[in-house]
């Protein structure tokens, strides 16, 4: 199965998520298949969530599950499920 999630990225005690399409069955921070976006938790940045809406709509329109916390971030983007 094919999802959408978060893959850790950033140094220790300063996380920051890259937004991914990705097999279900690797790591966390292994392989992807898509980059679509960033999310940084602490806001540190006034950009601190980007997210590519046409890809992430296409992943979905074609199976994609996203996770709990990337569903949230999508849905703040404007991502239509």
């Amino acid at each position: 199965m094919v999802k959408i999630r978060l893959s850790r990225f950033g140094s220790a005690h300063n996380p920051h998520y890259r937004v991914v399409v990705a097999d279900a069955r690797r790591p966390r921070d292994g392989g992807y298949i898509e980059n679509l976006g960033h999310y940084d938790p602490r806001k540190t940045t006034e950009s601190h969530v980007k997210i590519n809406v046409e890809r992430a709509a296409h992943w979905i329109a074609q199976g994609a599950q996203p996770t709990q916390t990337a569903k949230r971030v999508l849905k703040s983007q404007g991502v239509k499920f």
